[in-house]
């Protein structure tokens, strides 16, 4: 590769002083050429924006006037970087000395490949797929992600039985590499997600574009997780319940995403029931929230919806359930899914 591309690192900081005194020496030392390192402020009350100005000079810090969560921080950070690809990076993220390089190459190379992810390992136990990526995104047919190297709850090791580099249907957001003019094609995360599933939206909105998303094994990065929300906390319960939701109804079929949403109904109340069962009255209730957000804002949800004059690409998608295949076939690795039941 004799031509290197502008490539902005972004980090969304919210009083995250402990995770970037950890992590961007790391960062720093990234070997990519053509680089430029940024660290976007979300409205943080801790002194981690003077630690960077202090001990980083060189990186350019934006600050937004408040906390926009996690979608509406980077939709306005990067209205101000110019950059051939951004790399969305959460601050809670161990990278490589060589992790920009390859992924690059790869969407250089790989046609229509607009985002890619690198391999998402733990940081805590560097021999596991991390929750938030591991080894790329799919979705099945009742809106349902998940990962190869992770299904629900359950993460495998890493034995390198997912060191192909592919197509897949979302790229997590904790490691985000996005061609910037793609970015604003697709009008970057939706607001109203504050955080969680926005990449998954984003990426399935790309794909209903035509355009094709990438996993690159050939890098690795290492996720702490659950930096800024308890993996129990009601709120992030809410956040998931909900926004798995509005994707649904934003990007699948126009009938199909009712029918979905009628199932999805009812499949939630089970694990609202869950809740209850298991002491967790506050976790229940949001999804009885969540639930009400959707039939509240149904019209206004409706208006997101986009017609595309391309052909939609479906690689990735899963034709059958995977909380059938997990609770009722006890499949616990992506590698037990039978390839013929993708797209």
């Amino acid at each position: 590769m004799t031509h290197y591309p502008k490539v902005a690192v972004v980090i969304l900081n919210w009083n995250g002083k402990f995770f970037l005194e950890k992590f961007l020496p790391y960062i720093y030392n990234s070997t990519y050429p053509n680089i430029e390192f940024v660290v976007g402020d979300n409205g943080s009350t801790d002194d981690s924006v003077s630690f960077v100005q202090d001990t980083y000079p060189s990186i350019k810090i934006i600050k937004n006037d408040k906390n926009h969560g996690f979608a509406g921080g980077y939709n306005e950070i990067l209205k101000h970087v110019k950059a051939d690809y951004y790399v969305l990076l959460n601050s809670d993220v161990e990278v490589t000395p060589n992790w920009i390089l390859p992924v690059v190459r790869y969407l250089e190379t790989e046609p229509n490949m607009v985002a890619a992810q690198p391999k998402i390992l733990a940081y805590h136990d560097k021999g596991i797929f991390e929750h938030a990526g591991a080894g790329g995104g799919f979705i099945d047919k009742f809106g349902y992600p998940f990962c190869r190297g992770r299904l629900f709850h359950k993460v495998e090791s890493d034995r390198q039985q997912y060191d192909d580099n592919r197509e897949i249907f979302w790229a997590t957001g904790a490691a985000l590499f996005i061609r910037a003019d793609v970015w604003q094609e697709a009008g970057g995360f939706d607001d109203d997600f504050f955080a969680h599933m926005e990449e998954i939206d984003l990426c399935w909105r790309l794909k209903r574009m035509g355009y094709r998303i990438g996993y690159v094994a050939d890098s690795t990065v290492y996720h702490v997780g659950g930096g800024t929300l308890n993996a129990s906390n009601p709120k992030k319960t809410y956040l998931n319940f909900r926004n798995n939701l509005l994707m649904i109804q934003k990007n699948a079929g126009f009938f199909a995403c009712w029918w979905v949403i009628f199932i999805r109904l009812w499949l939630d109340l089970l694990a609202l029931i869950k809740f209850l069962i298991d002491g967790k009255p506050r976790d229940a209730w949001a999804i009885s929230r969540a639930h009400q957000y959707i039939f509240l804002n149904i019209f206004k949800n409706a208006k997101k919806r986009k017609r595309y004059a391309v052909k939609e690409n479906r690689t990735g998608l899963y034709k059958k359930s995977i909380v059938w295949d997990f609770y009722v076939n006890k499949l616990r690795k992506f590698s037990q899914l039978n390839n013929k039941n993708f797209y």
